[in-house]
């Protein structure tokens, strides 16, 4: 890890349990790298290596809206 990385905390929520994730950029890219190619193989338009944390926010409830298109209970994503 660079000194200057920035460290983020995300909040992720499913069926009443939450988790938090926290770490930089290239971190939650890696940690949430599944689910980005999931949604990438539905939707080319989602961007499996977003370049800041808003673009990264964006593009994994993309991913997410794709991979559990049929569930009702969704996993809710919050920065932190």
């Amino acid at each position: 890890m660079k000194a200057n990385e920035k460290i983020f905390s995300i909040k992720k929520e499913k069926n009443n349990r939450e988790t938090i994730i926290t770490g930089t950029l290239s971190y939650l890219i890696n940690y949430f790298s599944y689910t980005l190619e999931v949604g990438n193989s539905y939707n080319k338009k989602i961007n499996r290596n977003p370049k800041n944390i808003k673009s990264f926010i964006t593009n994994l409830e993309k991913a997410l809206d794709e991979k559990e298109s049929c569930c009702f209970d969704r996993t809710s994503i919050t920065l932190l």
